[in-house]
This record gives C-alpha cells, sequence and structure tokens, in this order.
C-alpha cells in the first residue's frame, strides 16, 4: 500500500442535501481539512493535525487559507460535439439543430475529426475543475468510441452515448430503429462499466425519433437496465408544440417517451422547463432526474427552470452547462446562471447549495453518488481546489468577506478558469497552477 499523498487546507463537506435540509447543516467548511489520497481514491477525510500524525509518510500538498477543497464538478448534460460551435449567435432550439449542430455533428463522421473533439472537449472542461460530464455524442459510433478513449487516457468517469435520430434530421445524421439498437447494443458491451465509463441510451428527443425508434430503445434499455437514459424534455414551448403533432395520441411531451419504455429511475431529461402537473407527478414517483442548463436556458431563450418546485417534490436534479448550446465550458459560470434564474422566480440559491448542485446533486442524478460528487472515504479520488482570490476583483470582494461563503459566493459569480487551482482525477494531479 502506498503511503499517499495528503491535501491539506479548507475541505468542503457535506453531510445532507441542502435542499431537503438547512443549509447551515447540510453542508460545511473545515477550515482545518484534510483528505488522504491512495491508489485513486479517497482513504480518508479529517482534521488536519489528526491525519497529518496518523500518516507521516505521505507526500503533503498543503493549499492556504484562501483556498477550498472540494469535490471535483459533475456537468450532467452535454454535447462534446458541439465544442467548436459553442457561443453562435442568435437563434431558437430547431433553428440552432438546423443551423449549427446538425452540419458540425456532420464532421464527426470522420474519425480523426471525433478524437480530435472529444480530446480538445475533456482537456477545455478539466482546465475549469470539471472531473465528470454525461455526454451526447453523434449517431456514428466511432464519435462514442473517441469520447471514451479519450476520457480513459485521462482517467476520467464519464457517461456518454450515441445519439439516435431517424427521422427530422440531415440524412447523413440519421440511423434507424435495428441500427439505433444495434449500435447502442455493441457499445454498450464495448464500454459500459469498462473503468470508469457509464453508457446512457441516447435518444436525442421525441421529435428525431420515430415511435418505432423509441421502442426499440426502449426494448434496449429494458435489456440493460443498469445503463442510463439520456434525453431532452420541454425545453421550449415551439419544441413542445411540435412534438404533439408528431405524437398526437401522447397525454404530454412526457408520455412519448413513457409509452415507449423510456421512463424509469435511471433516466435523465434535460431541460424540462415547461412541464405539466402530470408529468410532475410521474417524474416524482418514478424518480427520474431533471438536469437544470441555465446558461443554455437563457442563452436560446428556452424559459426560468423551476429548481426550487422540482426541488420539494423529490426530484433528482442536476446542473449542467449544456455545451454548445450553453454559452460556457464552466460549472462555476453554470452556477451563477443557477442563482440569477432563481432570483428571476423569487427563490435564490445559497452558495452551499449552488455547488451541491454542481458536485453531489449531479452525481446522484447520474447514479455516480457512491463514486463521486463528495468528499468521502472509498471515493473516487477526484478533487477540484478552488482559489478563493484568484484575481483583483474577487480578491478584494474576498478581502472584504465575512466568511468563507461570501468568498466561495463572490467567485461563483465572478470566477473563471483562474480560480481554479487544481485538480486532482483518479488521485493523479491533472492541472496545477503557481
Amino acid at each position: 500500500m502506498t503511503a499517499g499523498i495528503l491535501l491539506i487546507g479548507p475541505l468542503l463537506r457535506y453531510a445532507a442535501d441542502p435542499f431537503a435540509t438547512p443549509w447551515s447543516d447540510a453542508v460545511r467548511i473545515d477550515t482545518e481539512g484534510a483528505v488522504l489520497l491512495r491508489d485513486g481514491r479517497i482513504a480518508q477525510v479529517g482534521q488536519a493535525p489528526a491525519l497529518i500524525a496518523a500518516n507521516p509518510q505521505a507526500r503533503q500538498v498543503r493549499y492556504s487559507a484562501d483556498h477550498l477543497i472540494c469535490p471535483g464538478f459533475v456537468d450532467a448534460h452535454v454535447h462534446y460535439p458541439q465544442t467548436a460551435i459553442i457561443a453562435s449567435w442568435g437563434k431558437r432550439l430547431i433553428d440552432w439543430l438546423n443551423s449549427y449542430t446538425f452540419p458540425e455533428e456532420m464532421r464527426l463522421a470522420d474519425p480523426d475529426y471525433a478524437g480530435e473533439i472529444a480530446a480538445r472537449y475533456l482537456d477545455l472542461v478539466l482546465a475549469e475543475g470539471t472531473t465528470t460530464v454525461a455526454s451526447y455524442c453523434t449517431i456514428h459510433p466511432h464519435s462514442v468510441d473517441a469520447f471514451f478513449e479519450a476520457a480513459a487516457a485521462r482517467g476520467m468517469a464519464v457517461v456518454a452515448g450515441k445519439t439516435c435520430m431517424d427521422r427530422n434530421a440531415p440524412e447523413g445524421l440519421r440511423d434507424t430503429p435495428q441500427s439505433a439498437y444495434d449500435d447502442s447494443n455493441a457499445l454498450i458491451g464495448r464500454w459500459h462499466g469498462r473503468g470508469r465509463a457509464t453508457y446512457a441510451i441516447t435518444p436525442r428527443f421525441s421529435p428525431t425519433s420515430t415511435p418505432e425508434q423509441l421502442a426499440a430503445l426502449g426494448a434496449l434499455w429494458q435489456a440493460h437496465p443498469g445503463c442510463l437514459m439520456q434525453t431532452h424534455l420541454s425545453e421550449q414551448t415551439d419544441e413542445i408544440a411540435w412534438v404533439r403533432g408528431l405524437y398526437p395520441q401522447a397525454r404530454d411531451y412526457l408520455d412519448t417517451y413513457e409509452a415507449h419504455g423510456l421512463l424509469g429511475d435511471r433516466a435523465v431529461y434535460g431541460h424540462a422547463i415547461h412541464l405539466e402537473p402530470r408529468e410532475i407527478d410521474r417524474l416524482s414517483e418514478t424518480g427520474a432526474a431533471l438536469v437544470h442548463c441555465p446558461t443554455s436556458n437563457t442563452f436560446i431563450g428556452s424559459g426560468l427552470f423551476d429548481l426550487a418546485g422540482l426541488s420539494a417534490r423529490g426530484v433528482p436534479l442536476g446542473l449542467a452547462t449544456d455545451t454548445g448550446g450553453g454559452s460556457s465550458f464552466s460549472m462555476l459560470r453554470t452556477m451563477a446562471a443557477a442563482y440569477e434564474i432563481g432570483q428571476l422566480r423569487g427563490t435564490p440559491l445559497h452558495a452551499a447549495q449552488l455547488v451541491w448542485l454542481a458536485t453531489a446533486g449531479s452525481a446522484r442524478s447520474l447514479h455516480l453518488q457512491g463514486r463521486i460528487g463528495s468528499i468521502e472515504s472509498g471515493h473516487d479520488a477526484d478533487l477540484a481546489v478552488l482559489n478563493l482570490a484568484s484575481s483583483p476583483a474577487i480578491a478584494q470582494r474576498h478581502a472584504r468577506a465575512a466568511d468563507m461563503w461570501e468568498s466561495l459566493f463572490a467567485t461563483i459569480m465572478m470566477g473563471d478558469d483562474r480560480a481554479i487551482a487544481d485538480v486532482w482525477v483518479s488521485g493523479r494531479q491533472v492541472r496545477a497552477r503557481p
């Protein structure tokens, strides 16, 4: 057994869900904390003096009082193939797909380009302190291979799947019900549970799948119930009207999935802004997760997610950048946008709730809560260390802060990649700032 690496400094710990328990009881910052990393996992967590005494041979990495050791960020809904078109101007969802997304996804028909974008994307998010993502790929099976291979080379825990579409997409981006089933089934056999990889069966959304394809993917999920199932739900009002026309027998948008076996406790739906009461009831009853994508929802003009209301119903919630409909790779920026949307809805979030969403909440939505998302003994050693005085503007606010929570909030609202002092993935340091 190796002596390990002992990280010493202020440490963020979770005792409960801060949406179900007062945040002051659920989340704490231990100003004299330490965490021992050994063989890719968190071996011990506690007070620095005790862990130093108990592990005299461990290599020590000390962080100053203006730093904060956090779980690595978990981005629960992204499209890595859209990396190169992030921050493209001015389109609604359906126009966005036709003008930007589909032409770019066609380029990933080239395996070399898919590999290049996968590597570029993962390096960009690691620089932002994100250690796990759940990504849609393209219809090309090699786009999934490229993503999982790039993640494995970096030691990252990721979720991904082949995006399935058999209508309302360009010819070069359409598959069939049978090929969607066969390709996805082969990819599950190749990747699900291999290393740190999790497979997600991935219909893009109901408008781009026929009922026959959704039924085929529902049958595939029934055959592989340990996989996740990820898709989109009720992002924009014109999208919902489109779904209503394509599925006239459905009670609502969620029913287009439910009727084909694509609703369950391992389902993960992105956006979910304009939900009907029946949909909320069914999501609450089944334990399916929803992912809040605040920068995307504002950038594409989708609407204001009801985080407080859905949390009160017990729906598992995650947080995501939604690259590239979202306008940033940064989970700090995403937390800031979630705060701003909360303000617009009259339910502002505390820093403790925001950082929990970006770590433990997203991990729970992906059914990875026993492995990542919080700093606990036995968890994988994925950590992000924040510098709470990373720029002149933030440093002057930090100097006036009454406590660490005020400092953390200022970094959430104003921070960028300069605030990421260090990143550890599987116990290996992958990014360090002087």
